[in-house]
């Protein structure tokens, strides 16, 4: 008997409303189907922009299979969630949402504003590696840099937001970043 393997679960976060012809997307859009070519499942906050861009280009990954794009909705209505989203979780929560995404095996910001800087803050206290795309908002000028003092898991070294240049660099960077990331915090 085999025993079963979860597949690892990594969030993708940045704006919900960029410019419609943005670079970002693409990036989201290459990040998301190279995330499930690596085996991995895709978890956003569910609505546009990054999010639905990560989600769709899950979804292109020949690889990709029904359930690989998660959706954490703020709202109660499901009907919200990116065309994209495979499961749909409509908590209710409004921001308070952030903590359960930020609560991935790992998370790849590109760009965003003051909700993927929460994202990011949480994931760090949370202790998850993060990995940011050079890309205009809180992931660039937050990549490279440790958030605070705090020694988060023992065998990481060069603990900080670990900057990639690339939607292959960040994916590859992330893979080599989880099994070092094992530690996880009980509470806030």
């Amino acid at each position: 008997m085999s025993k079963h393997t979860r597949r690892l679960m990594i969030a993708v976060i940045g704006d919900s409303n960029p410019p419609p012809n943005d670079a970002r997307l693409r990036l989201a859009n290459d990040v998301g189907r190279l995330l499930v070519d690596h085996g991995c499942r895709v978890v956003t906050g569910g609505l546009g922009g990054i999010m639905a861009a990560a989600m769709c280009g899950a979804r292109q990954s020949d690889k990709y299979r029904e359930g690989d794009t998660v959706a954490i909705l703020p709202s109660h209505d499901p009907s919200e969630a990116a065309e994209s989203a495979d499961i749909v979780l409509a908590t209710g929560l409004g921001l308070a949402r952030n903590i359960i995404v930020a609560n991935a095996d790992g998370v790849i910001a590109i760009g965003g504003g003051a909700g993927t800087l929460s994202e990011i803050a949480l994931a760090w206290q949370l202790r998850r590696p993060i990995v940011a795309l050079d890309a205009d908002g809180w992931s660039r000028r937050l990549a490279a840099v440790p958030l605070d003092h705090r020694k988060r898991q023992p065998d990481v070294e060069d603990d900080k937001v670990h900057p990639a240049s690339s939607p292959t660099e960040a994916v590859q960077l992330m893979m080599s970043l989880l099994p070092r990331h094992t530690r996880r915090t009980r509470h806030i």
